[in-house]
């Protein structure tokens, strides 16, 4: 694997590219470029050095998915949503609502996580035992914890799992997730 390194304002640049959950750094670049994903017959995933931000992708959920919910258009409360602090007040207050539309489901947000990364616990002590840098917060009075320390695109892609579990089409999932 080789490495670059790259400033913050560039790293952010391609992560805010993504397109797909488990999109490698690389991909992104080689579409960006316009060159051939196909010419490469084993990619090696470009890292990028940046201790602050994860890059890594998140690994598929095992084979079952949560049972649908049927309203999503009742996730968003576009009022409230923009009373929200940030992107992190919008990405906690778009699972609460997920976690008040669908509270015996929600437990099942514990599979979804990355390569190396536990996104999601029931204990804040999870969390910084998983990553002392993760910035653990309650999603609402759920009892469930989120890390927090990822860029938005990163929790724009983690909503947008979520919802897509939850049974919410993929290009609506995609919609509410660029509210974060």
């Amino acid at each position: 694997m080789k490495y670059i390194e790259v400033d913050e304002e560039l790293y952010r640049h391609i992560a805010s590219k993504t397109e797909r959950i488990g999109e490698s750094a690389s991909d992104i670049l080689r579409r960006l470029l316009g060159l051939s994903v196909d010419a490469v017959e084993q990619p090696q995933p470009l890292a990028i050095s940046q201790p602050s931000l994860e890059a890594e992708p998140i690994q598929p959920v095992a084979a079952q998915t949560m049972p649908a919910v049927n309203d999503f258009s009742r996730l968003v409360d576009e009022h409230q949503l923009s009373q929200q602090k940030g992107a992190v007040g919008r990405f906690l207050f778009l699972l609460e609502s997920l976690y008040q539309l669908a509270p015996e489901q929600f437990s099942q947000i514990l599979q979804i996580q990355g390569r190396d990364r536990l996104y999601f616990a029931r204990s804040k002590e999870q969390l910084l035992e998983a990553s002392a840098s993760a910035n653990p917060k309650e999603i609402g009075a759920s009892g469930f914890w989120v890390t927090s320390n990822n860029n938005t695109a990163k929790k724009r892609t983690i909503l947008s799992e979520v919802l897509v579990q939850f049974g919410c089409d993929a290009t609506v999932a995609a919609g509410i997730a660029e509210r974060v």
